[in-house]
C-alpha cells in the first residue's frame, strides 16, 4: 500500500514537472504593435452633431442615459455601430458569437466596409476555439483585433495555469463601446445573449449608461492605454493555420450575414426594432441627465503589480468617493466578498452615521457558488454592525414581468444580478465592471464612470427599492426571546404577502455541506 502511494506520488510530480517543462518551452509570439490613437476631429459626425446642441447648453457636463433594461442596452449599442462614421472602439472581457453578439458583429463589418475605423479589444480567456475567425476578422484593412493577456498554448490552456499562474490568473475585465468619440456605452454588461435579456433560460440584471460629453475623451484614453499597452496583442499573431485571403473574410462575412438574416425575424429581433429606446433614437428624442462625470480605471499593468492596494488602483479611487458618504451608501455589487478591511471600512462608515445599505445575490441566483460562500463568512458580522442587507431572488423578472414592469423575453428567466452600482447620498453614482471582492480589487483590471446627478441617482433609488421585497429578501439577524440565540431570516413578499424563511431559501442539505466546505478552503483572493 505504501509503496502504491510513494508510485503515485512520483507519477503525479512526473506529470506536474512535464506540464512546467512544456509550460516553460512556449512562450507568447514577438510581435511589432502598430500603435493607434481616438480621431478627436469628429465633431462634424453624425454623432457629433447630433450632440452639439445639448453640449452648447450644458457647458463642462456630461450627458447620461440610463440603460437598465437588457433590450434597451442592446439596442444602444446597435445605434452606435450603425451611426458611427470615423471610428469605433469596444473593449470587453466577454464577447461571444450567439445571437446577439453575431447581430453586432455583424453591424462591425458593415461599420468596417464603410470605411469606419474599428478597434476591438478582448480578454483571451473566452477565445479558446476562435483565433482563425478572429484574425480573419482582422485581416480586413479598417478592422483591428488585439487579445489582452493571452494564453501561449492556444489548445492546452491549462499548460498555462499550471507554469503561468500569477499571468494568466489576472484578466481585463473592463466593458466600454464608444463611437466616434462622441458617445460611449460603459457598465457592467459583456456581449451576450444573457446580458440583454435575449435568453429564456437565464438573464443577468445588470446596468450600463450611455454618455455624452467630456467623459467619452476619458473612456477613449484609458481604451488607448489597454489598446498600446504591451499586454495587448494583434490576433493575426495567433493564427497557425493556412495564410489569411480575401476569400476567408468574405466567406466569414456570408457566415455572419446568413446567422443575421435568420435572427431578423425572431422575437427579439422584433422586441428590439420596437422597443422605445430604439425610436427615442431614431426620433432624436432621448432625454439626457446632466452633470459632471470622471472615469476610475485600474493601469493596463496591474497585471504585474503585486497584491496591495496602491493608489493607482481603481478600488482606491472608489474607496476615496464611496468614503465622502454623508448620510447613505448603496452598495449594489453580485459578487460581495469585503473580507476583514472591507467589513472594517463598513463598520467605520456606519459608526460615523452613515446608513448602509448592500444589494447582492442570493444562493439561488448567484452564478458562482464559491463567491456565495466567500460573502456568507461576513454576512452576520455585516448585519451586527447595522448593514440593511438584501438577496436578489431567481424569480426576480417573473415578479416584474407580472407587475408589467420587465421587457423583454425573460419574463421566465432566472434572473442573477450583476450590475456593480454603488451610491452615496442618492447623488453620486458609480456605474462600472468592478465588484466588491478580492478579484476586482487586486487581480482583474476594472473600470467604471462617476458621475454626480441627484435626479438620476433618485430614479434608480426608487425603481431598486420601490419593490425591493418582491424581488429579494430581506436578510435580518433575530433574537430568540426564550434563549437569546441569535439567528438569520429571510423575509420577502410572494403574491402579495410577506413570507419568512428561518432556513436560506432554496439550499439543500448537501448544498449547505457543499458551501462550509468551500468557506475553509483557502480561495478568498480569488473570489
Amino acid at each position: 500500500m505504501d509503496a502504491q502511494r510513494v508510485s503515485g506520488s512520483a507519477s503525479w510530480w512526473l506529470v506536474m514537472l512535464l506540464a512546467c517543462l512544456l509550460s516553460a518551452c512556449a512562450g507568447l509570439p514577438k510581435v511589432e504593435r502598430q500603435e493607434s490613437y481616438v480621431v478627436r476631429d469628429t465633431v462634424q459626425t453624425r454623432l457629433g452633431q447630433a450632440a452639439a446642441p445639448q453640449l452648447e447648453a450644458h457647458p463642462g457636463q456630461s450627458g447620461f442615459f440610463p440603460l437598465v433594461q437588457g433590450i434597451d442596452a442592446f439596442a444602444a449599442r446597435m445605434s452606435l455601430a450603425r451611426a458611427a462614421q470615423r471610428t469605433l472602439d469596444l473593449q470587453y472581457y466577454i464577447f461571444h458569437d450567439d445571437q446577439t453578439g453575431l447581430a453586432l458583429i455583424g453591424e462591425l463589418l458593415a461599420a468596417a466596409e464603410r470605411g469606419v475605423r474599428v478597434r476591438v479589444l478582448v480578454d483571451d480567456i473566452h477565445t479558446e476555439g476562435k483565433d482563425r475567425s478572429l484574425a480573419i476578422a482582422d485581416s480586413h484593412p479598417n478592422i483591428e483585433v488585439r487579445l489582452f493577456n493571452p494564453f501561449a498554448h492556444r489548445n492546452a490552456r491549462w499548460l498555462d495555469f499550471v507554469g503561468d499562474f500569477r499571468r494568466v490568473n489576472r484578466r481585463m475585465h473592463n466593458k466600454s463601446m464608444t463611437a466616434d468619440n462622441q458617445a460611449t456605452i460603459v457598465g457592467g454588461r459583456n456581449i451576450g445573449d444573457e446580458y440583454f435579456s435575449a435568453k429564456t433560460d437565464v438573464d443577468f440584471s445588470d446596468f450600463d449608461i450611455l454618455a455624452l460629453g467630456p467623459v467619452v475623451t476619458e473612456v477613449s484614453a484609458q481604451f488607448d492605454a489597454y489598446w498600446n499597452s504591451a499586454h495587448a496583442y494583434p490576433a493575426s499573431a495567433f493564427n497557425t493555420g493556412a495564410p489569411i485571403g480575401p476569400d476567408d473574410y468574405r466567406e466569414l462575412r456570408a457566415r455572419v450575414e446568413e446567422r443575421a438574416a435568420s435572427l431578423r425575424n425572431t422575437a427579439y429581433a422584433n422586441a428590439v426594432q420596437e422597443n422605445e429606446l430604439t425610436q427615442d433614437i431614431k426620433r432624436g428624442e432621448m432625454e439626457a441627465y446632466w452633470g459632471t462625470a470622471t472615469v476610475i480605471a485600474d493601469p493596463p499593468d496591474k497585471l504585474l503589480l503585486s497584491a496591495e492596494s496602491s493608489p493607482a488602483l481603481a478600488i482606491t479611487k472608489l474607496a476615496k468617493v464611496l468614503a465622502q458618504a454623508q448620510r447613505e451608501l448603496v452598495l449594489m455589487s453580485p459578487y460581495f466578498v469585503p473580507g476583514p478591511r472591507g467589513v472594517q471600512w463598513l463598520q467605520d462608515m456606519i459608526r460615523r452615521g452613515v446608513h448602509v445599505k448592500i444589494i447582492t445575490n442570493s444562493f439561488a441566483a448567484t452564478d458562482v457558488q464559491a463567491v456565495h460562500a466567500g460573502y456568507t463568512t461576513y454576512r452576520t458580522t455585516l448585519l451586527k454592525a447595522g448593514v440593511e442587507l438584501y438577496e436578489m431572488k431567481p424569480t426576480a423578472y417573473s415578479e416584474r414581468a407580472r407587475q408589467g414592469r420587465q421587457r423583454g423575453l425573460t419574463g421566465s428567466s432566472r434572473a442573477s444580478l450583476h450590475a456593480k452600482t454603488y451610491m452615496t447620498d442618492r447623488r453620486t453614482l458609480f456605474v462600472g465592471s468592478l465588484n466588491l471582492d478580492g478579484r476586482s480589487a487586486m487581480l482583474n483590471t476594472e473600470m467604471g464612470v462617476v458621475l454626480e446627478n441627484e435626479a438620476l441617482c433618485k430614479m434608480l433609488h426608487d425603481n431598486l427599492t420601490g419593490d425591493i421585497l418582491d424581488v429579494a429578501y430581506r436578510v435580518q439577524l433575530v433574537t430568540d426571546a426564550q434563549t437569546g440565540n441569535q439567528h438569520l431570516t429571510w423575509i420577502t413578499r410572494e403574491d402579495g404577502k410577506e413570507v419568512i424563511y428561518d432556513s436560506e431559501p432554496e439550499m439543500s442539505a448537501f448544498q449547505k455541506v457543499i458551501q462550509g466546505v468551500l468557506k475553509i478552503l483557502p480561495i478568498e483572493e480569488q473570489l
